[in-house]
């Protein structure tokens, strides 16, 4: 609603589109108790925010400088209601929220600015929210977030799909999709261990750049065939509690097969063309996870040779990380722990809980009980939520028992 609604009033009046769809919804929060549900909830709210609009537009009218459009738009009351009518046609929805992806990460934007407004205008986050997801200060976000907009306010218009400057842009919009799926997926929040909410609103969000021919690229469906093959385990990640399920003792049958299918039908879309990014190897290892029926028959010689191509293309801290993991179980936990003893001192992962956790992990594996003890406490220290606390907790139970 508020990317159709600032596609017709410009960029420089964000504010105003985001103003009435919140009216619209506060009107829904004071009728429906009242009068019930209408039958097309979306409607009534699409049609509510339209008709404030043109309320506010003719409130402006004799004001407004800045936009002759507006006053050619209100020539004729006809006219206005049938452009607004087609502002909201499931087809241009599409373009205009792929519109605002491309505005929300503006090149003079830094990554964290266009992560705060893509949660903040196109999946509607607040503050707060996205406070406690990334672990900042509400205040810091809500600065992020004026000074975000203050850029966009400076473009009259939405990004064109078409334009010049679209190619630049979207390996900026991957990146802030990725990151705020891995959000959802790994939960550093404090308000839990998974937060499927981001999930699905990354998968929503690359899914429309897969339908639009200027978007649909190798690198777009490697992403979304990488979100589609995590997301696909979801429902095993959690036990009835609430608490982290290790993927080692996961119930597999639990896994959505059907979003596995959609995963690996895009990893082979993404396959054409000669480009080779993280997500195409980082979905390779994700398909190559939900192909085995349990993790003695994994073939994690295929994922270490992947992790090292990753190694290669987008080298991190992390991707050593689950690069160690992996190459433990397929050498034995030394040489696990061989790749964990490299890491050691790098202070990226100085506050990860997962890092010590891993070495734990091996220690114990080796009989060496005290040693993995003192790195799962360690690691329990660094837990960053209630669920990942249960988690290390029960290790260390089963580990003392």
């Amino acid at each position: 609603m508020t990317a159709a609604l600032t596609r017709l009033f410009g960029m420089q009046n964000l504010a105003l589109a985001e103003d009435v769809v919140q009216d619209a919804f506060c009107r829904a929060l004071e009728l429906w108790p009242r009068r019930g549900v209408p039958p097309n909830p979306a409607a009534w709210l699409m049609t509510t925010a339209r008709n404030r609009a043109l309320d506010v537009i003719r409130q402006q009218r004799t004001a407004s400088t800045f936009a002759p459009e507006i006053a050619r738009l209100l020539d004729s009351e006809w006219t206005a209601a049938a452009l607004v009518d087609e502002a909201f046609t499931p087809a241009l929805i599409r373009d205009e929220l792929l519109r605002m992806i491309f505005a929300c990460c503006h090149p003079d934007l830094p990554e964290s600015a266009q992560i705060a407004l893509v949660l903040n205008i196109l999946c509607g986050f607040g503050a707060p929210e996205i406070a406690a997801a990334f672990l900042e200060r509400r205040s810091a976000i809500e600065k992020r977030i004026t000074r975000g907009k203050k850029v966009l306010a400076s473009t009259s218009r939405l990004t064109d799909l078409r334009a010049g400057d679209l190619a630049p842009r979207l390996a900026a919009v991957h990146r802030t999709l990725y990151l705020l799926f891995n959000e959802g997926y790994h939960g550093s929040s404090s308000r839990g261990v998974v937060r499927a909410q981001l999930c699905e609103e990354a998968i929503r969000l690359v899914t429309l750049l897969g339908e639009h021919e200027a978007t649909a690229v190798p690198a777009t469906f490697a992403l979304g065939a990488l979100m589609l093959l995590h997301a696909a385990r979801l429902p095993a990640r959690l036990d009835a509690a609430g608490d982290l399920i290790a993927l080692w003792d996961q119930d597999r049958q639990r896994w959505d097969r059907d979003r596995i299918a959609q995963g690996r039908a895009l990893l082979d879309r993404s396959a054409s063309g000669t480009a080779l990014s993280s997500y195409h190897v980082e979905a390779a290892i994700a398909a190559v996870h939900v192909g085995a029926a349990s993790v003695a028959a994994t073939d994690w010689r295929a994922i270490v040779e992947l992790y090292d191509q990753l190694m290669v293309i987008a080298p991190s801290p992390v991707v050593a990380l689950n690069r160690a993991v992996s190459l433990a179980e397929r050498d034995g936990p030394p040489a696990g722990i061989a790749a964990l003893q490299e890491l050691d001192g790098d202070d990226r992962l100085a506050a990860y809980p997962f890092f010590p956790a891993a070495r734990g992990e091996l220690e114990s594996r080796l009989g060496r009980t005290e040693a993995a003890a003192r790195y799962f406490e360690e690691a329990l220290r660094l837990a960053r939520n209630d669920g990942e606390r249960r988690f290390l907790e029960r290790k260390l139970e089963r580990l003392r028992s």
